[in-house]
């Protein structure tokens, strides 16, 4: 039971220190400082709960509209278009040297039917 208020003062301290002066509400910065640390339990709620302005800046990190509506989902290698084109354009300069993949030294590759000549 020690652990958890605890935990929420130095969070609520280190938030409230890395918030700008303009994005305080109420009162000062330094007042909020001195209410987390002297209402140990009751500080830190009020200032998660009022101390901040809670806003997505318009060039902040938040996620736009569109981005909001949109589903966000995981493409395989296999799908990504993007990928497949570029492993076509990693395969344009053998083609244009004019030598099969895997036979650029003479050597052989693991699906050669053949046996090795000696």
């Amino acid at each position: 039971m020690f652990i958890v208020p605890l935990a929420l003062t130095i969070y609520a301290f280190i938030d409230c220190l890395n918030t700008s002066e303009e994005d305080t509400k109420h009162l000062p910065k330094i007042a909020w400082v001195f209410i987390i640390l002297l209402f140990w339990i009751v500080g830190p709620v009020v200032w998660l709960a009022a101390g901040k302005n809670r806003r997505n800046r318009t060039g902040g990190a938040g996620p736009s509209s569109w981005q909001r509506g949109r589903r966000q989902q995981w493409v395989a290698p296999d799908d990504n278009p993007d990928f497949l084109k570029s492993l076509k354009d990693d395969r344009k300069p053998e083609a244009e040297a004019g030598e099969e993949p895997g036979r650029r030294d003479g050597g052989t590759s693991p699906d050669d039917k053949t046996p090795p000549t000696s």
